[in-house]
C-alpha cells in the first residue's frame, strides 16, 4: 500500500483555474462528470475502528475502481490505498456485500480531470459544499511549485479526505460527515450541515 501524496485547496473558482490550467497548456482528460461511490466497513467497524480504514467503489465514469484507503493521518502522504480496476460497478458492489462488507454510505460527486506536467489535477465538487482542486504529484516541492503556478497559496493546502472541505465551511466533525449514509446533489443538507463557520 502506497501513501497518496496528494493536496486539496477549498473554495475554489472552477472558471478560474480553467483558464490557468489552458494557459499553463494542461489537457482536460475527462470533462466534468458525474461519479458515483459505495463506501464500507465490516458489522463491527473493524477498518475505521482499528486503522481509519474504509473500502470503497467508484464509477468514475470512464472506468470503475475497488480500493482499500486508510488515513493514517492528514499530512501530505499521510492517505495510503491500494487500488485495483473492475468491470462493473454493480458487480463489485456485490462481491463487497458477499465477503461481509456492510455499506456505509453512497455518494455523488462531480470530477473534472486534468493532466500537467505529470500532476493530476481534479476539479470537485461535493452536494452542499463549495468546489475545490485536488492535486496529486511526485512530492511536496513540485506541487508546491504548481499551486504557486496556479496562484493557490500553500499555506491554506488541505490533507486528507473530503471531511476536512466541509470543516472548511460547516461546525462539523469527521464522524459527522462519515455517519452521513446518502450524499447526493437532490438531497436537501443534513442537519449537521445547519451551521456555517
Amino acid at each position: 500500500m502506497k501513501p497518496e501524496i496528494e493536496v486539496k485547496f477549498a473554495d475554489v473558482n472552477h472558471d478560474e483555474l480553467r483558464a490557468k490550467l489552458t494557459a499553463l497548456g494542461a489537457e482536460c482528460v475527462a470533462p466534468s462528470r458525474l461519479m458515483r461511490r459505495y463506501t464500507y466497513d465490516f458489522a463491527d467497524d473493524r477498518l475505521r475502528n482499528e486503522r481509519q480504514g474504509w473500502i470503497r467503489v467508484r464509477d468514475e465514469g470512464d472506468k470503475v475502481t475497488l480500493s482499500y484507503k486508510q488515513l493514517n493521518d492528514r499530512t501530505l502522504t499521510g492517505t495510503h490505498e491500494v487500488n485495483v480496476t473492475v468491470d462493473s460497478f454493480e458487480r463489485a458492489d456485490d462481491f463487497i456485500r458477499q465477503i461481509g462488507g456492510v455499506e456505509k454510505s453512497y455518494q455523488e460527486t462531480k470530477r473534472e480531470s486534468w493532466r500537467l506536467d505529470g500532476f493530476e489535477i481534479e476539479l470537485d465538487e461535493w452536494p452542499w459544499s463549495k468546489p475545490y482542486i485536488e492535486a496529486e504529484g511526485p512530492d511536496e516541492a513540485p506541487l508546491k511549485s504548481l499551486a504557486a503556478k496556479l496562484g493557490l497559496d500553500w499555506g491554506k493546502a488541505l490533507y486528507g479526505s473530503v471531511e476536512i472541505i466541509y470543516q472548511q465551511e460547516y461546525d462539523v466533525t469527521d464522524d459527522e460527515i462519515d455517519a452521513l449514509p446518502r450524499i447526493t446533489f437532490d438531497m436537501p443538507a443534513p442537519d449537521c450541515l445547519r451551521t456555517r463557520r
